[in-house]
């Protein structure tokens, strides 16, 4: 008998969660005999988790955390991988921009023998600003990083048990987890959908969150932040040495006066800057072997329904 899990992370998501229990209950028991709904609450600040121990009083297949506070949702999704039981796990957000209804055909492909399933978005109904900070992200990392990340991104994905385990030991604090998920190198397919317009309430995605994901994303999969500093440090010390034989030639042919505060001040402005952003991409790095370093919990846990954890990550 196979059981399927499905992972939710929730950030302020009260009002979608109901309705979102009821679809995913609606379309599970069709295709497993056996499912549990992971839900994580990532430190929300409404009534997300009241919500929830609403719902496990009516269903006893929903189960819960609740964090001690906002760790971010990569976190929640590790922390709901780790926990979770299932033979495979479905990934899917509170927000019922992603439809659950897709649910069994990525389970269908999984009992063919994939192991993980994306479902990529053919089209979004996003504000422009939102589209447009999603394409540039996602035509990046194709080019930098992963040629076969979905060219309209995911988050909504189903993972068998091996690529679970991979996923939860290479845990890491300041993860992209869709790049972990493609970095593990297991063959996956791809279901397409239309993500939709969000229902209830607005993103909690800000720019600060939204640019920490593209920092992440790029300093965690791949080096070429640094081979680009590397390369514009050795492309200005060149027009810099051959400014100055420039100079020099100009001076001893011509007795050239070496004048000109202003342009010299606007040369000083731009390398500074240059400099000062190279150090900020080695401070990012840095930053990261730090943090890892420090081995402090992914997350802390203040609250479970029907989550055995023992003592792990929990705060009593």
């Amino acid at each position: 008998m196979q059981m399927v899990s499905v992972v939710v992370p929730v950030y302020n998501n009260a009002p979608s969660l109901a309705l979102l229990h009821r679809r995913l209950a609606d379309v599970l028991r069709t295709v497993a005999s056996e499912y549990e709904l992971l839900f994580v609450d990532d430190g929300s600040a409404d009534d997300s988790f009241a919500v929830l121990q609403s719902l496990a009083a009516q269903d006893a297949r929903v189960k819960a955390l609740r964090f001690v506070r906002n760790f971010g949702s990569n976190t929640a999704i590790l922390a709901g991988l780790t926990h979770a039981r299932g033979d495979c796990v479905v990934v899917v957000s509170a927000d019922l921009q992603d439809p659950p209804e897709l649910i069994p055909e990525m389970i269908r492909r999984w009992q063919q023998g994939v192991k993980v399933v994306l479902a990529a978005r053919a089209a979004r109904r996003d504000p422009f600003l939102t589209r447009l900070f999603a394409d540039a992200f996602n035509w990046l990392f194709r080019r930098l990083v992963f040629p076969n990340f979905p060219r309209q991104g995911f988050d909504f994905f189903l993972a068998d048990r091996q690529v679970v385990r991979v996923l939860a030991q290479s845990a890491e604090r300041n993860t992209y987890l869709m790049g972990l998920l493609l970095w593990s190198g297991f063959k996956f397919e791809t279901v397409v959908y239309a993500r939709e317009e969000r229902p209830f309430g607005k993103s909690q995605w800000n720019l600060g969150k939204k640019i920490k994901y593209f920092i992440d994303a790029f300093v965690g999969f791949s080096y070429f932040p640094l081979r680009l500093a590397s390369l514009g440090g050795i492309s200005f010390a060149i027009l810099g040495f051959l400014y100055a034989l420039f100079v020099l030639a100009l001076r001893a042919a011509q007795g050239f006066p070496v004048e000109g505060w202003a342009s010299l001040m606007i040369v000083l402005l731009i390398v500074s800057g240059i400099q000062m952003t190279m150090l900020g991409i080695l401070g990012e790095y840095l930053w990261r072997t730090l943090d890892e370093t420090r081995r402090r919990p992914l997350f802390l846990i203040a609250e479970t329904i029907r989550v055995d954890l023992g003592s792990a990550h929990m705060i009593e």
